[in-house]
């Protein structure tokens, strides 16, 4: 039997099984989770039941959705949302987490990116509040974030946007040593699911 769970800010979370797992997953109340949602919060608690050092801070994770993005070689990679607010904490496990996860799903690339809100142009603050529309909520500061999400846990050192002849702008991003090693083999990855999520291409190097 699916349970609910009523939040203030009207999420809610949903499951086809166990406690758990219902509480892995943050949908707007209304709206159900999918099969592969539920597949990959049901991995995730298992590897919480069986990995000792991940089973405290994973009590307390949340994903908003996950959705798998082909990429070259007939490959699909797994991008798991987490809400925004609670991403900042969710970086102390993520390295570990994504490399169980892409054991359990069998070497498929996994990224982990936070949930944020764009705002439009025409956006009004509230007289309560007042003020222009926050700079972290236009266009080009979510995509950006979204860069420094993919590539975690390396540091974007540099960037440029080129014309190319037949893909129109690409943007180049130079990435700093750190995490090479995690990151390496999932770049051209990386290029697909920034181009899915932001319809830019996107070209990520290691900086010499």
């Amino acid at each position: 039997m699916e349970s609910k769970l009523k939040l203030k800010n009207k999420y809610i979370y949903i499951s086809n099984s166990s406690k758990n797992k219902m509480e892995m997953i943050a949908k707007p109340e209304g709206t159900k989770a999918d099969d592969f949602e539920i597949a990959v919060a049901n991995e995730i608690a298992e590897i919480a039941k069986k990995t000792k050092d991940l089973a405290q801070p994973l009590k307390s994770f949340k994903m908003a959705a996950a959705k798998e993005v082909s990429v070259a070689g007939d490959r699909k990679a797994i991008v798991v949302f987490v809400p925004y607010k609670l991403f900042k904490n969710f970086r102390l496990i993520q390295s570990r987490l994504t490399a169980e996860l892409e054991k359990k799903f069998e070497g498929r690339p996994v990224v982990f990116v936070a949930q944020r809100t764009v705002l439009t142009k025409d956006y009004k603050r509230s007289h309560k509040f007042g003020g222009v529309r926050p700079h972290n909520h236009t266009v080009s500061a979510v995509q950006d974030a979204i860069i420094d999400d993919l590539v975690y846990p390396c540091e974007c050192v540099g960037k440029h946007t080129s014309i190319n002849g037949r893909s129109g702008k690409v943007i180049r991003v130079f990435l700093g040593p750190q995490g090479q090693q995690e990151v390496e083999n999932k770049l051209d990855a990386l290029s697909t699911i920034y181009k899915k999520l932001t319809n830019k291409n996107i070209v990520f190097e290691f900086k010499n």
